[in-house]
């Protein structure tokens, strides 16, 4: 059975009005920060490379999108023994959206602020460290903080510690749809009255642990050439290049954010999610239900819709229902689309999240980043993808399209 839900609708919920959002941070492979990720967008510059933070010769991946930083240098030395590498990715990114929104919920009432974060899988490399200490040592060298710094929402659990945001806290486990799943659950914790939700996804630590588990999906390319491994929509497309980072967005009611007098970046207009039906069973896919239904949410039609970021799975039966959904809903050609991800990877849970970002800022500057320049489309008749070099528009209303392994499916709308 293929089902559905919409939830962000300027009457969904016990509130009322739209939910804007005010703040936004970024952790990717090709940028910390939302200013640097999005220059290096606009200029196709890609942060896919070899493998460097483990010898990945025995492994049949060698690329992907790696993210290092000096931890010491972002958060305070307390955290650094509790945290696993994506974890301290999503404080970083928190503090930014936070101070890129002018929010403090310290300083905020009790309850009035809250997390929703996505993630695939939780803290792998600090996972991993601590069962190679129990095999090698034994017990007693096992960290205190396995018990949660591994767990899928320990991002949420750190990023509300450390800002004191005691309202609704939840993790959703839907793999690349889940950074859609959580925005569209922080705007009904919104509407249900919560002043300010942070909300999206940071994910992927690469390790050798992760590394085998993402393989057996059989959808990563095993391509040694880091400008040739991620194809999306390509006819040479061999599969996806796995990365690590995300955003988180903060979020607010429009007409409380202009009240405190906050930098509204856009809209969130409308939200849909379906399942796939069985496989095998003959039926169509849940892609374009969920789009049809994120357009109906944001009470628009087709063609009010100026960009569609692309979920670009790099995998060619993937890449072509998308494509041939994309043209059922929009026309042959009707509408620009473009994918950002084949320059950092799909980073699981964070990669949807990161589109919304992306969206968000070409709304603020009027320009659609590019898909990486190595990519030539093999359904140029079907859709219109923004390849090479930014696309300079004037844009009101984007799309944003994810699907997670396993037969999820989402869709959200973004506007000005």
């Amino acid at each position: 059975m293929t089902t559905s839900t919409r939830t962000v609708s300027g009457d969904a919920g016990t509130g009322s009005g739209p939910v804007v959002v005010t703040g936004l941070g970024v952790a990717a492979p090709n940028g910390l920060g939302v200013e640097e990720y999005w220059r290096a967008a606009l200029a196709g510059r890609s942060g896919i490379a070899p493998i460097t933070r483990f010898d990945p010769a025995g492994y049949s991946v060698r690329i992907a999108g790696q993210l290092d930083i000096e931890p010491k240098k972002h958060l305070p030395g307390r955290l650094l023994p509790q945290t696993d590498h994506m974890t301290r990715l999503a404080l970083i990114a928190a503090e930014e959206a936070l101070a890129d929104a002018g929010a403090d919920p310290k300083e905020m009432p009790a309850h009035a602020a809250g997390v929703v974060t996505a993630a695939s899988g939780g803290g792998f490399e600090f996972g991993q460290r601590e069962l190679e200490a129990l095999w090698s040592k034994g017990g007693n060298h096992v960290s205190a903080y396995q018990s949660f710094a591994w767990f899928y929402p320990v991002n949420t659990g750190q990023v509300s510690i450390r800002h004191d945001m005691r309202g609704p806290g939840s993790a959703l486990v839907a793999e690349q749809a889940g950074g859609l799943d959580a925005i569209s659950k922080a705007c009904r914790n919104v509407r249900a009255g919560t002043a300010l939700m942070l909300a999206g996804g940071v994910d992927g630590s690469l390790c050798p642990w992760s590394l085998v588990c993402m393989t057996k999906s059989g959808r990563l390319s095993n391509a040694t050439d880091p400008d040739r491994a991620y194809l999306p929509f390509d006819a040479a497309a061999s599969g996806h290049v796995p990365g690590e980072g995300g955003a988180l967005l903060v979020l607010e009611a429009r007409a409380a954010a202009r009240e405190r007098g906050a930098r509204i970046l856009g809209e969130i207009a409308g939200y849909a999610s379906t399942f796939d039906p069985r496989p095998g069973s003959g039926r169509e896919p849940g892609l374009r239900r969920a789009v049809e239904l994120a357009l109906a949410d944001a009470r628009i039609t087709a063609a009010d819709v100026d960009v569609v970021f692309a979920d670009a799975a790099g995998v060619p039966d993937l890449d072509r229902i998308e494509a041939a959904t994309l043209a059922a809903v929009f026309g042959p050609r009707g509408v620009p689309v473009t994918a950002p991800k084949s320059l950092t990877g799909r980073l699981l849970g964070g990669g949807a999240s990161l589109d919304v970002a992306s969206a968000l800022l070409g709304l603020r500057d009027g320009v659609i980043p590019p898909t990486a320049a190595a990519v030539h489309c093999a359904y140029a008749d079907e859709i219109d993808l923004v390849t090479g070099a930014p696309r300079e528009a004037r844009l009101g209303t984007a799309l944003i399209v994810a699907r997670g392994y396993g037969g999820f499916n989402s869709a959200l709308v973004v506007r000005r």
